[in-house]
């Protein structure tokens, strides 16, 4: 029993931090929470024969109507149609714009690190990005690009680039002064190799938590990119968009703004859990 149970620690200890986060409590609930929402997204035209932009059934039909188990929205169109399309929407959006900004943002950290000039000229640009509210950046490249998926993905890239950069540039001015680093310097490692090879390896878990934290404030943008009207082009589902036009019928057709709300929330703690479970891991 005993040498079971030492077997048994053991193989506990050799999991990789990310595989021991998910098997915690936060992260299976946050693992399921987000893989139903995903699953919902992917199958969408698996799970409903209607075209979400089909305004053939009647305006603000209750959940449960003959053909439509959400009702409708106030132009007819089918609820859950919408809500799986919109969902798949968002889910691209976010999945193009957070990869994007963090790739971009990481590239200017690792940039910053070569030289103390670029350095300086890397922070100003963040400092830049960060002078503009989420908002008035989405409404700012909306004004030249026009509305549509690209703003999106652009807005969500942008905002996340500064958020990355300063955290990998943190992370590289710690490593770079541990002993692995100055061993690796004094035997003769390039500066690129050292920054590439020993140190960016090292500073890589807290990036993976921040990729969780930065989905969770995508998905807010984007939902309030596309509540404002500024986002993805209508007729096309969101969960914002249909937030937005739920919001006069709260006290007429109050299940009218249940089904994006649920999910946006489903989302977003999901999300949160993930982030919460991978930072508590990678701490210890």
């Amino acid at each position: 029993m005993t040498t079971l149970s030492f077997a048994h620690v053991r193989r506990r200890a050799a999991r990789h931090p990310y595989v021991t986060a998910l098997a915690t409590t936060r992260g299976r609930i946050g693992l399921v929470l987000v893989g139903l929402v995903v699953l919902a997204g992917l199958l969408a035209p698996l799970l409903v024969s209607q075209d979400p932009t089909d305004q053939s059934g009647g305006a603000l039909l209750a959940p449960g109507s003959p053909g439509h188990l959400l009702g409708t929205d106030d132009l007819g169109r089918d609820s859950l149609s919408r809500l799986l399309y919109g969902t798949r929407a968002d889910l691209e959006v976010i999945a193009l714009g957070v990869p994007l900004g963090a790739l971009l943002g990481c590239a200017l950290a690792l940039l910053a690190a070569v030289h103390p000039v670029l350095d300086t000229v890397v922070q100003r640009l963040f400092d830049l990005v960060l002078a503009f509210p989420g908002l008035i950046l989405a409404l700012a490249i909306t004004a030249v690009l026009g509305p549509g998926r690209l703003p999106v993905i652009v807005v969500i890239a942008l905002a996340e680039v500064p958020v990355f950069g300063r955290q990998l540039r943190a992370g590289i001015l710690v490593q770079r002064e541990r002993e692995y680093a100055v061993a690796a310097r004094v035997g003769g490692t390039g500066r690129a190799r050292l920054l590439l090879r020993h140190i960016l390896p090292n500073t890589a878990d807290p990036l993976v938590v921040q990729i969780a934290v930065s989905l969770t404030i995508a998905v807010f943008l984007e939902g309030a990119m596309s509540f404002l009207g500024v986002g993805i082009r209508p007729p096309e589902p969101t969960l914002g968009s249909m937030l937005s036009q739920a919001l006069p019928y709260l006290a007429q057709a109050p299940y009218f703004a249940a089904g994006p709300l649920l999910t946006v929330t489903l989302l977003v703690l999901g999300f949160s859990l993930l982030s919460e479970a991978l930072n508590r891991e990678i701490r210890r």
